[in-house]
């Protein structure tokens, strides 16, 4: 990659219960990346996305802005990573705008109503980013589905970490809020993150992802440029489907087509 690799994997193996889940995944990541994680269900996506952050524990060697993840305390891991968990579950009834700023939390915040300038300013932005101000005084809880996973992907913005992790945020959503949710987190990487999204929208990883990592039985089968990880092999060998492909407005396309 054009720029130094910030979160690396050597030889990262994951075992839950005993059964291995993850088996010797290397990989090398830099800031301004948007990465798409694509396997099949069961492929070990959402292990994966938790043992890079530290959710899980874990062989081998990970390191984080050129510090060994085991190294770095609770708090400081936190500072470094901003995870969105798959689905935007809220059981509270609280204004969206306290929501987002639980995402300064780690940075000392501990009471939404009383943030610093500079919270206030990390929370506006965020609200900013994915269009959620005019929502700021709404419980999240009576919001749609659509604007609840703006409201989350904002909180995760907040904590202005150098990556986000996000576990299939683009679930369950219509096509017009999984584009929107898609651009977002573009945005984001363009903005200088390193942002790694897990999801089942070939399509959607084909479009918006510099890279893709394709997981298969814990292993990783293919990575690169989304047309290359994507080639004919791997969709045949992986998802076991074909695909049709094109170019669309100087995009790449990328559409399963058929079962093999």
């Amino acid at each position: 990659m054009s720029e130094a690799a910030y979160l690396t994997a050597t030889m990262l193996n994951v075992a839950l219960a005993g059964r291995p889940v993850l088996q010797d995944i290397s990989l090398s990541l830099s800031r301004r990346h948007l990465v798409a994680l694509v396997g099949p269900n069961g492929a070990g996506k959402t292990t994966l996305l938790r043992a890079l952050a530290g959710l899980l524990p874990s062989d081998g060697a990970i390191e984080v802005g050129g510090e060994a993840l085991s190294a770095l305390s609770l708090r400081e891991r936190a500072l470094r990573f901003a995870y969105l968990p798959q689905g935007h579950l809220v059981h509270w009834p609280l204004p969206a705008r306290d929501i987002v700023a639980l995402g300064r939390y780690p940075h000392g915040a501990t009471d939404p109503a009383r943030l610093s300038p500079k919270d206030e300013a990390a929370v506006a932005r965020a609200m900013q980013a994915t269009d959620v101000v005019t929502l700021a005084g709404r419980r999240v809880t009576e919001l749609s589905g659509g604007e609840r996973s703006r409201v989350a992907l904002a909180r995760v913005l907040a904590v202005e970490a150098p990556v986000l992790l996000a576990d299939e945020p683009t679930a369950s959503l219509d096509p017009r809020y999984q584009i929107e949710v898609m651009k977002n987190l573009r945005d984001a990487a363009d903005g200088g993150m390193l942002v790694i999204v897990v999801t089942h929208d070939l399509g959607l990883a084909a479009r918006f992802a510099d890279t893709v990592l394709v997981l298969s039985g814990g292993r990783l089968a293919a990575q690169g440029a989304p047309a290359a990880a994507l080639s004919d092999q791997t969709m045949a060998e992986v998802f076991r489907v074909s695909a049709y492909r094109a170019d669309y407005q100087r995009e790449t396309l990328i559409v399963p087509w058929a079962e093999i």
